[in-house]
């Protein structure tokens, strides 16, 4: 049997390992902990985001660009759509009294980000500007240097049976652009 102990760390690309450096250490506040040169001209770097996970990135000299609308989010959230087999966005677990002052720090370092605490529940627009008894996350939204959409995630409630409620959707019920 497979038997695993959670994420031991996401890798993404970066077009600027400087700039994302500065970004994820200045910024987010994640040591950096390990450095690594690539053979033929790249570097893949690692950063402590808690509870024993971390954001790596690769960088290549001769890497492609980026691909917004394919690889990564548009804008947040009237575009924010990815093509199968992209990553959506990354969420960073944190304590929701933590997310006031998130959006304080962020602002600070004039990154663009939601402005607000996205309290999400099971209506049919799947927020709320209010807090209630249905929020089951409350999280805050901004992207990286690189344009890789980040979520700061507070989950509010305990997850049980009727959570899920949903059939799986199939390959057969999408619909081509």
């Amino acid at each position: 049997m497979i038997k695993t102990k959670g994420i031991n760390h996401v890798a993404l690309v970066c077009r600027d390992m400087q700039e994302t450096t500065r970004f994820y250490t200045q910024v987010l506040n994640m040591p950096l902990f390990k450095t690594v040169e690539l053979p033929g001209g790249g570097q893949h770097f690692f950063f402590d985001c808690g509870g024993g996970s971390a954001v790596a990135f690769f960088w290549w000299e001769d890497g492609p660009p980026a691909a917004p609308g394919i690889a990564s989010v548009r804008k947040f959230p009237m575009d924010a759509k990815t093509a199968v087999g992209s990553m959506n966005h990354l969420a960073f677990d944190m304590a929701e009294e933590e997310l006031e002052a998130a959006l304080d720090r962020l602002e600070d370092a004039g990154v663009e980000h939601t402005h607000t605490v996205v309290n999400h529940d099971d209506s049919p627009a799947g927020m709320s500007r209010e807090m209630h008894e249905g929020v089951f996350v409350r999280s805050v939204y901004f992207t990286d240097p690189n344009g890789i959409m980040l979520e700061f995630a507070a989950t509010t409630k305990a997850f049980g049976p009727g959570d899920i409620s949903h059939k799986p959707a199939t390959a057969a019920d999408r619909v081509e652009a």
